[in-house]
Order: C-alpha cells, then sequence, then structure tokens
C-alpha cells in the first residue's frame, strides 16, 4: 500500500553527545521538490516523494522500535491573515517533550533548544512552499476544518539491544498539514474494559508505549460504532480519566465545569490547561477532580474531548454497560462552542492573544 502522508521535505535531527553533555544538531533534506511542483505530479508520483520522505537514517534496531522507549510531542502552527505563523504554547509543549524525556531517564532535551529549531523548521520548509494559507471556513463554524502545520518532535534512542535506557537520543522533528483530526457526523463514545494507565506507570508522560491499548481500544470501539473511546481508573474502575489520545471535560446541570484532576495516569494536555484557563475566564466554575461514571450518568448536560489534534470536539452520548448516556440532544452543546471560538480566534489571530500564547514565525 502506497505511503501518502504529505510529510514536508526538511527534517531537523538533534543527538544527545554525553562526551560534551550538549546536543550535536543536523538538518536531512529528502529532496527540494518545492509544493507546487509536487502538487503538479500524478498521485502515484507524489506517493513516491512521500516514500522517500519517510526513510530516515537512523539506527536499525535501539531501545525505541525493540522496546517502546521512546517519546513525542503534537504541536501546530496556525496560518495567519498577514502571512505569518503562530505557533500555539510551544513552551508548553517543550516543557513536557523534557519531563516525558526525563520520565523515561534520558537527557531532557532543553527547552531554548526546542524553540529554536521548531521556528527554523518551520522557515526551512516554508521556503519551500510547505506551509498552508489561511482559510476563513471555520469563522463561520468553529468545528470547522482549517489547515494548520502539525509539527511532530519525537525520541529514538541510539543504536543498542536488551531491555535499557537510553544515554545519547536522538530528537527529530517532522511535520505535515493537516485539518480536522474528528470529522464530523458520529461523535458517541463507549467506557472500555481496558486499562491505559496505571498508578505509578508513565501514564503522565506522552511516551509511546502508553498509545498501543489506546489504539487497541478505540479500534474495539469503532468496530462497535463508536468513534472514541473513554478509560476508567486502574483502581476503583468508576472514575473518568481520559480518552485515547484527548482529554475530557463534562458540563453538569450545576454549571460546574468537570475535568478529571492531573496525576501519574493522565496526561497534562497543553489544549487541557488552555480551556480550563479560558473558561474561567467567561465566568465559568472549572473543578479538577475526580468523577465517576455513575455521576456523569446522572448530572451531565454536555461532554467534550480537548487535545492539540482534536482541539474541543463534543461528545454526544456515552455508553457504559450497553446504556447509552446522552448529551445535549446529540447537538454540541453552547459551552464548548463559545470556548472553541475563544480557542480557534486565539490560535488563528482573530481573537487578541492577551494571553500571548502564540509564538510568531515571519516567513
Amino acid at each position: 500500500m502506497a505511503f501518502n502522508l504529505s510529510m514536508y521535505p526538511v527534517s531537523y535531527i538533534a543527538q544527545y553527545n554525553p562526551a560534551t553533555g550538549s546536543w550535536d544538531e543536523s538538518w536531512f533534506q529528502a529532496d527540494s521538490i518545492t509544493r507546487d511542483a509536487l502538487e503538479a505530479m500524478s498521485e502515484t508520483g507524489r506517493n513516491d516523494v512521500y516514500a522517500a520522505r519517510n526513510r530516515f537514517p537512523l539506527p536499525l534496531v535501539n531501545y525505541t522500535t525493540q522496546y517502546a522507549l521512546g517519546c513525542f510531542e503534537g504541536m501546530k502552527a496556525y496560518p495567519q491573515k498577514n502571512g505569518t505563523l503562530s505557533i500555539f504554547r510551544p513552551d508548553r509543549n517543550a516543557n513536557r517533550f523534557c519531563n516525558s524525556m526525563k520520565g523515561l531517564y534520558a537527557p531532557g532535551f532543553p527547552e531554548d533548544l526546542y524553540l529554536k529549531a521548531s521556528i527554523e523548521f518551520l522557515k526551512r520548509n516554508a521556503a519551500l512552499g510547505y506551509i498552508p494559507s489561511y482559510k476563513n471556513e471555520w469563522e463561520q463554524n468553529a468545528f470547522a476544518s482549517a489547515d494548520a502545520v502539525y509539527v511532530r518532535p519525537f525520541m529514538y534512542s541510539e543504536g543498542a539491544i536488551g531491555v535499557g535506557i537510553s544515554k545519547a537520543p536522538y530528537v527529530v522533528i517532522c511535520a505535515t498539514t493537516v485539518s480536522s483530526y474528528f470529522k464530523g457526523g458520529n461523535t458517541k463514545a463507549v467506557i472500555t474494559d481496558r486499562i491505559r494507565a496505571t498508578p505509578n506507570g508513565t501514564g503522565w508522560i506522552k511516551c509511546a508505549s502508553n498509545y498501543v491499548t489506546s489504539a487497541l481500544a478505540k479500534k474495539e470501539a469503532e468496530e462497535k460504532g463508536f468513534m472514541e473511546v473513554i478509560f476508567l481508573d486502574a483502581v476503583n474502575r468508576k472514575y473518568i480519566e481520559e480518552g485515547s489520545s484527548c482529554n475530557i471535560f463534562f458540563h453538569l446541570k450545576s454549571g460546574e465545569l468537570v475535568t478529571p484532576d492531573l496525576g501519574d495516569t493522565i496526561l497534562p494536555g497543553i489544549t487541557r490547561s488552555s480551556v480550563i484557563e479560558l473558561a474561567r475566564a467567561e465566568g465559568v466554575k472549572v473543578s479538577e477532580r475526580r468523577i465517576s461514571i455513575q455521576e456523569v450518568s446522572k448530572k451531565c448536560v454536555e461532554c467534550f474531548v480537548t487535545g492539540t489534534a482534536a482541539g474541543i470536539t463534543p461528545i454526544e452520548s456515552i455508553t457504559w454497560k450497553g446504556k447509552e448516556f446522552v448529551f445535549n440532544g446529540r447537538e454540541p452543546g453552547e459551552l464548548g462552542k463559545r470556548l472553541q471560538a475563544i480557542l480557534k480566534g486565539t490560535q488563528y489571530g482573530t481573537v487578541p492573544d492577551t494571553r500571548n500564547w502564540n509564538v510568531t514565525v515571519t516567513l
């Protein structure tokens, strides 16, 4: 099957040098094909280019591919009306990436280097035309598709065999243009019996191994007609934690907006923290606390999930033990719509960035 993810041609590579305690940086350019030239090719020709861009000079045998000892980030840069790009809260991604690496006992990637490399990475790919232009469809519907650059930094271990810890990891940055993560239509979720994370485990970092259970549970959910899967806690098996790759919020009849409190089993989502801050600024009472599926079934009037890929995505219902709990007549709730409009407006530059969340990249 053809590999057709529209990867950008230029990638960033750095490797930690234990002898010097520093990172050796380099750039990998698969080709010099501009976006216009690529779009003029046949589908087969484009797929051949994408496949070539996905071949990368990294060790074949290593701790990452053999033992899932790796971590990654998901970050977006948004095209602006004035032709620039804005990276949304990259300082938070940099901090989480560094913490994830340290959580795997690898040397943390410096946060200032993360930001510097990300900006230069975007500029190099922009020079070949690989940056989307601003589109205003989302201004009429905040849940509509809108193009952005999805930036994927990840850690990859040095060549090694045997269960061990990476001492000289690589950090790679690649990217592609994306629109909506969740498509329109079905937004039903189901509670899974699988366990995503356990206390004293790795649920709090963005490591590769966490997504194995998520992928399996989501496949099982999709086969049953659901869009998303929701995980309960590992100990009591009744408190909601998060989705397959997203945090979750519940708007209760009382007006309280609840999201599960952070711990070592829940990823500290950057969109999650942004939504909490935006909601409080709108006068909403926001609580970070445990919430059981039983409480949700009795008190919830609106539900949505959040994430870099997902943005804010409404959930029409949650099914648990064969019983479906429907929210807001299966329609997106007013609070979620309001917060999505503010969030997206901040990201695309139509709402003043009073919190200095965006970092501008002049192309």
